[in-house]
């Protein structure tokens, strides 16, 4: 599901709360081509400098100042908000240091002290941001998908490298593939990875990055395959699954050779330049859709 509203006209303003990545900077980029204003939250220890080029406002805050985000978008007239980039959960909820300098506000706390301080404490990512979603809306203002701003995003069915995937390496996406969207129905993570059957990591919430590093230790002869789909029930509006050339080279370095990844389902960030990187490492990236039954080894 989505929970998609209309998005704002040309000539108002939309507001953007950018996490770590490219992908808030394109989606502003997105944003304005369409002839929309963008005031932009760029969270603190994440966001990308860059958003001062590319957004008309821009405020660093916290990513537990829910009160202040919303008093910064209500004073540019923003009716409507998206999410973009990843939020370092593991560095956000389980360091105290950084805690610190996240201090929730109290709008925040009053969204998420029955998930956070309760005695059935409830940290996933479908709970936060649904009561995240539910704070702006209670407040007037609409989360909308980043992907209803730039559509461009999201990954089209196909092989996207020169390099096919061999049928071994189809075995294990077909394998991997199931896996995956039971550890997404349960909000596990969102990507694995495979060798000859095996699953050598998942990734929890330490992020996919690391959880392809591990798997670089874990096999040190490399050949492996990282799968990545969206939940079952994806709500487009947040943590949508996302790759781009940093994700070509960390799995370069830890020797994987094959990514499977969700048509339709998956934002890929700089597609060409992804796919140029992905080529020179010799790395296979196919797109499927849901169910990876069909046929895409060579």
């Amino acid at each position: 599901m989505s929970g998609t509203t209309t998005v704002t006209a040309a000539g108002q303003t939309i507001g953007l709360i950018a996490g770590w990545g490219r992908f808030p900077v394109l989606v502003a980029e997105a944003a304005q081509r369409r002839g929309l204003r963008v005031a932009c939250v760029a969270i603190r220890d994440h966001a990308d400098p860059q958003l001062h080029r590319v957004c008309d406002h821009v405020r660093w805050m916290g990513v537990a100042k829910f009160g202040g985000h919303m008093r910064f978008f209500r004073q540019h007239g923003v009716h409507e908000v998206t999410m973009a980039g990843k939020i370092f959960k593991s560095q956000v909820l389980f360091s105290g240091a950084v805690l610190w300098r996240h201090l929730p506000d109290y709008t925040c706390l009053r969204s998420l002290a029955p998930l956070l301080f309760s005695r059935h404490r409830d940290t996933r990512d479908d709970s936060l941001l649904g009561r995240i979603t539910n704070t702006y809306l209670d407040r007037g203002m609409h989360v909308c998908p980043a992907t209803d701003i730039a559509p461009e995003l999201l990954v089209k069915e196909g092989m996207l490298t020169r390099r096919h995937v061999k049928p071994a390496q189809q075995r294990d996406i077909e394998f991997g593939w199931e896996i995956a969207k039971q550890m997404g129905g349960m909000d596990i993570g969102q990507s694995i990875t495979v060798k000859d059957g095996t699953v050598l990591a998942v990734e929890a919430v330490e992020g996919t990055d690391a959880c392809i590093e591990r798997t670089g230790q874990l096999c040190r002869k490399g050949g492996w395959t990282l799968v990545k789909v969206a939940k079952p029930n994806q709500d487009m509006r947040f943590d949508v699954p996302t790759i781009g050339p940093q994700t070509i080279e960390t799995v370069r370095l830890a020797g994987g050779t094959a990514i499977a990844i969700e048509a339709g389902m998956t934002i890929v960030v700089d597609q060409d330049q992804m796919v140029r990187a992905a080529d020179a490492a010799g790395i296979a990236v196919v797109a499927m859709r849901r169910g990876a039954s069909q046929t895409v080894a060579a």
